[in-house]
């Protein structure tokens, strides 16, 4: 019997960020900030979600290229390779597997209840490919082959893991777990703490920041340099009131409250701090001070990024140390799981 089959889930951290299109400041504050804050908490594990990235069409080159790229972005945002496992996740082939039992656990009307597939697959549903519809069980295969106990996700990939909770407790019911030992999967939880865990696009304030908006000025790109920045900033979409004195306030202006949220978050003051210094204030006079704050925040990582990506092979080095990693943790739950299922092993 495999270790995986006796030993109580530990605490572990993992997450990953979809391979298509570049990084922008939504990622960072989302979620590489926090992947880097809680490294040394607990076992830390961190993908590039490649697998994830096919469920549309990517042009191959690129796909290699925009993995070697987050990868960069993680190591430039402060994850340490010797601390956290940094890998692609199609290199771990256990994730495709799991993700098979796991097709067979979940049911239909959970995948119908997706939000996310239905804003992806529009009014073409039939057009999308069966991996969009089935993406949410691909990630909970993703979570649970690691066991994993916590799970950083932005506000709108709870529902996932809502499903991935479901899958993990029907596999349990289904399938039980070794004699005396408790439920097989955990029940992961949610992370979603922190400021700017959502952050939106700075053309449209009720919509999230995304880098499949058309407009590269809805975002500012972990690559941008300072004077792409600063214009973008300068462009971003507002009201034409001063910045309120309250929260309360701040809260029926969706533009205002985006910037405020993100100057908040990458100055690491509170949003009522920044009000407190800004309030009755245009924002002519706010978005030059938050585009001061963005560059000096971003400028390190933007050049460290270029550093590594002009150096494929220190990346690549990472990654397949990092997989290896993964993979040791990762193939005795699987083995369990088909024990467990009732395949044949030889």
């Amino acid at each position: 019997m495999s270790d995986a089959s006796s030993a109580k889930p530990q605490p572990l951290t993992l997450s990953g960020i979809q391979a298509s299109g570049s990084l922008h400041l939504g990622n960072y504050l989302g979620a590489l900030k926090r992947f880097v804050a809680g490294q040394h908490d607990q076992p830390t594990f961190v993908f590039v979600a490649d697998l994830h990235a096919i469920t549309v069409w990517q042009d191959p080159a690129l796909l290699a290229a925009q993995t070697r790229e987050i990868a960069a972005a993680y190591l430039a945002a402060g994850l340490d390779p010797k601390s956290a496992a940094i890998f692609p996740q199609s290199a771990v082939r256990a994730h495709t597997e799991l993700a098979w039992i796991f097709n067979c656990v979940a049911r239909l009307g959970w995948l119908d209840r997706m939000t996310q597939f239905k804003e992806k697959s529009g009014k073409h549903k039939e057009r999308a490919s069966v991996g969009l519809y089935t993406y949410p069980v691909l990630q909970a295969a993703d979570i649970l082959l690691y066991r994993a106990t916590h799970v950083p996700v932005g506000a709108d990939q709870k529902q996932h893991l809502e499903l991935t909770r479901d899958v993990a407790a029907k596999f349990n019911n289904d399938y039980g777990a070794p004699a005396g030992q408790p439920d097989f999967f955990p029940l992961p939880e949610p992370v979603i703490q922190g400021p700017a865990t959502r952050v939106m696009s700075l053309r449209d304030g009720l919509a999230k920041m995304s880098k499949s908006d058309p407009s590269d000025l809805s975002r500012i790109n972990l690559l941008d340099d300072a004077d792409a920045i600063a214009a973008k900033i300068r462009k971003a979409k507002t009201d034409p009131e001063p910045l309120p004195d309250t929260l309360e306030a701040l809260e029926a202006r969706p533009e205002a409250k985006n910037l405020v949220a993100i100057y908040a978050a990458l100055a690491d003051r509170s949003e009522a701090d920044v009000l407190a210094e800004y309030a009755g204030q245009g924002f002519g006079a706010f978005k030059p001070a938050l585009a001061e704050v963005a560059v000096h925040a971003l400028g390190p990582v933007t050049a460290e990024m270029r550093r590594l990506m002009n150096d494929p092979a220190e990346i690549d080095r990472v990654l397949k140390d990092g997989a290896q990693r993964a993979a040791a943790v990762a193939e005795p739950v699987l083995a369990e799981t088909r024990r467990l299922v009732g395949f044949w092993n030889a």
